[in-house]
């Protein structure tokens, strides 16, 4: 019998499908950012872990500083394709492709560096908030302190109450949308601007319950049928420059059970919650709206 996490893992993170991670290695964007991260973050010499190590490519990144590399994947088909690639790679001698579960796996030496990738908007679906929290306790209980630095350092998630299209040639249909972050949209209308939830920095001790509760000031008339999610990846601080190297995830929009219509100027109560790693449907059913100033509650109430 499974239990909770391996059912999950059968169809989330741990298992996507290998031309996923394919079209990963295509995402441009993505790729940038992660290679100017490690090449910051991994000195020469040093160790580094990589969990969740997909194709390897993150690994290889570092493989071109560190003197060694753990790349640890459970999936074994992308275990057989990461040692493919490596084999094929300058440096990739310098990466031990491990087949072992990343909630369970430990390095049999400190490392300096752990790469972590198993990023999802909002932290849903994927393992990357439990599987970095589970290296940090079962690393400090081995070697002690001080933790590696952890790549991404940190991550900075937004919500922003927005009116979105659905129609389809006719077809009307509230889905869920990912949405690339350069591209305009004319079917999605901001009608606030976005209010950071969630700040999570993984020196720190990670809680798995995320949520918020407050408001919003409506800048544009229209109908709210949705609410954007954003997701920031803050990959290294750059402390030199006082910059940061980052990737942003693509926005995902999801459809509100109950549209109104909201006025410019309208103070918009927001509230919703989930657990990291959870499902996109639980974050979704816990999204509550209310316009709270007196003359726009009539407003809504005579709309409904």
């Amino acid at each position: 019998m499974l239990n909770e996490r391996e059912i999950e893992s059968c169809y989330l993170g741990q298992f996507i499908p290998v031309h996923y991670h394919h079209n990963m290695l295509m995402d441009q964007n993505r790729m940038h950012s992660f290679k100017s991260a490690i090449h910051y973050a991994v000195f020469p010499g040093a160790r580094v872990l990589e969990l969740g190590g997909g194709t390897g490519v993150l690994s290889f990144f570092a493989a071109q500083q560190a003197s060694k590399v753990y790349c640890v994947e459970y999936n074994p088909d992308m275990v057989r394709e990461a040692r493919k690639f490596l084999a094929i790679n300058p440096n990739g001698h310098k990466v031990e492709v491990v087949h072992a579960d990343a909630f369970d796996y430990l390095p049999p030496e400190p490392v300096d560096v752990v790469i972590c990738e198993m990023i999802h908007v909002g932290m849903l679906r994927e393992k990357q908030v439990e599987v970095i929290e589970s290296f940090k306790r079962r690393y400090l209980a081995r070697f002690g302190g001080p933790l590696p630095v952890f790549l991404p350092e940190a991550v900075i998630m937004a919500a922003q109450p927005v009116q979105q299209e659905y129609d389809f040639e006719g077809f009307h249909a509230p889905i869920v949308q990912f949405q690339e972050t350069n591209v305009v949209y004319p079917g999605t209308v901001e009608l606030a601007q976005p209010a950071v939830y969630s700040i999570i920095d993984f020196q720190t001790p990670v809680d798995t319950h995320i949520g918020f509760e407050g408001s919003m000031l409506v800048e544009k008339s229209g109908t709210l049928n949705a609410m954007r999610f954003i997701t920031k990846n803050v990959l290294a601080v750059v402390q030199e420059q006082s910059t940061t190297i980052d990737w942003l995830n693509h926005y995902m929009t999801l459809p509100l059970a109950k549209p109104m219509q909201v006025q410019a100027g309208d103070l918009l109560r927001v509230s919703f919650h989930y657990r990291a790693g959870g499902s996109i449907p639980s974050l979704q059913a816990s999204i509550e709206t209310q316009v709270v100033n007196s003359e726009a509650t009539e407003r809504v109430a005579a709309f409904a």
